[in-house]
């Protein structure tokens, strides 16, 4: 394997030569360490969330995060426990697992598929298929997720306990009548102080390490007061010391067809959050990002986890942000981070024995605030009212079906893509005529004549199968003129061909020139000149119609018409649409 291949596949070969520099060294162990002190709460919450056992946010927390860094090509990433991938799960195995140790082995061959499927894409390159997700509908669905994840752990801030199954409607009206028959106030108020400061640190400084800071609070308060044993309140109880050992998941074949379609969804949304936020990271630090080399170092993550009982993960903007911001150079940040969070797991569990499950739940609530985004879903209906009702949808659809998230996805891309069909089935046909300042514009629109003679038609879109019938429906419209002896095709938006629009032109051209009227094609792309030619129709058609301009076809037919214009008007000699102007000075501009 040649050197810039090693380079491209593995890497940290690119900037693990850089450390010799004391500066970057030293801001990287910086920013690693103050990269892990977000993380650690993060991902205990996270796990929280993923309805696992908190400390196993740590298990996600490690591995993956040392993993990305080393065969990403973001050099901040942060890669681990995020609370939309952790919902996706949570909402998918609870409906499947009978007990929690069969629900953590679920999440942990969960993981392992989304790893491999991740892996298989970057081999083939198929990062593009998240372009199926389009905007409109990632938009409608975090906002929904992110009223899910808030509105699901409200139990865990109020000190109550709710049964889990059925939708999460109806889950939040169990809720809301356990809530109604009295909450655990200690709970209450160690959860709602959490959110208050939060959101007051963050209102002082968002630099500001809320997070950590708040968590060192309550979980002091918490030691303190005999927050557990003296107010009944719940905490994160005892870790296990130490770091899993590497075992492979256990993979029940029965289960596997019941989470495919959660394999595939938290693959692509995981990886679509994650090459977001990596390219937003590239426009401040000017990286190049190969997209489908983060999507493979997003699968070895996964899968590498997943040997040490690890959730599916994927990129955090959140610790992101921190690590650019604290001036992290190249991967070796997240390498420490993941490094501190082995030490946390050797010799410092006890320190997170009194940290409230309330705490938890109230840095999941305050951190997806930040993914509630109304703006952009009324911007997007403004655009175009098809991407509105798309967001729309998704975002009903994903609360509707919750806790079966991939159905609200499912449903919001298919009708995605059925809405761009149906608008590219009816592009914009224009009927050209020459305007007063010599330009060739759209008849209806600047309330222009159009000549009873030639007919100029321009195509905005491709001819497909879709849209071929459409392009068929406007030349005959304008046929209809008895006088009519030439249509000039402006094929200037046509930028692909299928086989039924190459049949479609071919029959138009023959059916036309039966009836006496002829065909021609102007400013027609090089590939659908080359689309034609391989289908053996260009010469059936006749080279001698397709012409570079829209005057030099004018020209043409000008000149073939000499002075016999069939229109009910005199047609003087400067008539703008078929001669050039006299002084020779040819307008075009459409």
């Amino acid at each position: 394997m040649s050197n810039s291949l090693l380079h491209r596949y593995l890497p940290f070969l690119n900037w693990i030569g850089e450390l010799k520099d004391r500066h970057i060294l030293r801001a990287d162990i910086i920013a690693g360490i103050t990269l892990s002190l977000v993380l650690i709460p993060q991902a205990m919450a996270n796990a929280q969330l993923a309805e696992m056992p908190p400390y196993y946010g740590f298990y996600a927390a490690f591995v993956p995060i040392i993993v990305s860094a080393l065969f990403g090509s973001s050099r901040q990433l942060s890669t681990g426990p995020v609370a939309l991938v952790a919902l996706m799960v949570a909402s998918e195995l609870g409906q499947l697992a009978v007990d929690e140790q069969a629900y953590i082995a679920y999440a942990i061959l969960l993981a392992l598929m989304v790893g491999l499927l991740q892996l298989g894409l970057g081999i083939l390159r198929l990062g593009v298929l998240v372009n199926f997700l389009s905007h409109p509908v990632v938009l409608g669905f975090t906002n929904a997720a992110a009223i899910i994840i808030g509105t699901s752990q409200i139990d865990k801030l109020f000190g109550v306990t709710v049964e889990r199954g059925g939708a999460h409607y109806e889950r939040m009206i169990r809720m809301w009548d356990v809530i109604s028959a009295g909450s655990h106030s200690p709970t209450l108020i160690m959860g709602l102080s959490a959110i208050a400061l939060l959101f007051i640190l963050r209102r002082i400084n968002p630099q500001i390490p809320g997070v950590l800071i708040v968590a060192i609070l309550t979980t002091g308060v918490s030691y303190l007061i005999g927050f557990e044993q003296n107010y009944g309140g719940q905490v994160v109880g005892n870790i296990p010391e130490g770091i899993p050992a590497f075992a492979l998941p256990i993979i029940d074949w029965g289960i596997v067809p019941h989470i495919l379609s959660a394999t595939i969804t938290i693959a692509l949304i995981g990886y679509l959050e994650t090459i977001s936020i990596a390219k937003a990271i590239a426009t401040q630090t000017r990286q190049r990002i190969d997209a489908n080399q983060e999507l493979l170092a997003q699968g070895l993550s996964n899968i590498a986890g997943s040997f040490f009982q690890s959730f599916p993960v994927s990129g955090s903007f959140v610790r992101s942000t921190v690590t650019l911001r604290a001036g992290g150079q190249t991967g070796l940040a997240s390498v420490i981070a993941g490094l501190v969070v082995i030490l946390l797991l050797l010799f410092f569990t006890q320190l997170l024995y009194h940290m409230p499950l309330s705490t938890l739940a109230a840095i999941v609530i305050v951190s997806v605030t930040a993914l509630i985004h109304v703006k952009p879903i009324i911007s997007a209906w403004k655009v175009h009212k098809h991407d509105g009702i798309v967001a729309i949808a998704s975002f009903a659809l994903t609360l509707i079906f919750a806790p079966h998230l991939d159905q609200g996805i499912l449903i919001g891309a298919t009708l995605s893509i059925a809405l761009y069909l149906y608008r590219t089935m009816k592009p914009r046909v224009a009927f050209l005529a020459r305007h007063p300042d010599g330009a060739f514009r759209d008849a209806v629109e600047h309330d222009l004549e159009l000549c009873d003679a030639i007919a100029t038609i321009r195509f905005d879109g491709s001819l497909y199968f879709g849209s071929a019938g459409a392009f068929e429906d406007a030349v005959l419209e304008r046929i209809r003129d008895p006088k009519l002896r030439y249509v000039i095709v402006d094929t200037e938006g046509v930028n692909e061909i299928d086989a039924t629009g190459k049949e479609m032109l071919v029959g138009v051209v023959q059916r036309l020139h039966e009836a006496g009227i002829e065909v021609l094609f102007t400013r027609t792309k090089k590939q659908i000149m080359d689309a034609l030619n391989r289908a053996g129709v260009l010469e059936e058609i006749g080279r001698d119609r397709f012409y570079t301009t829209l005057d030099r076809v004018l020209a043409h037919v000008w000149e073939a018409l000499g002075d016999q214009y069939p229109c009910d008007r005199s047609c003087p000699a400067e008539c703008p649409l078929h001669r050039p102007r006299p002084d020779g000075d040819v307008f075009y501009r459409v």
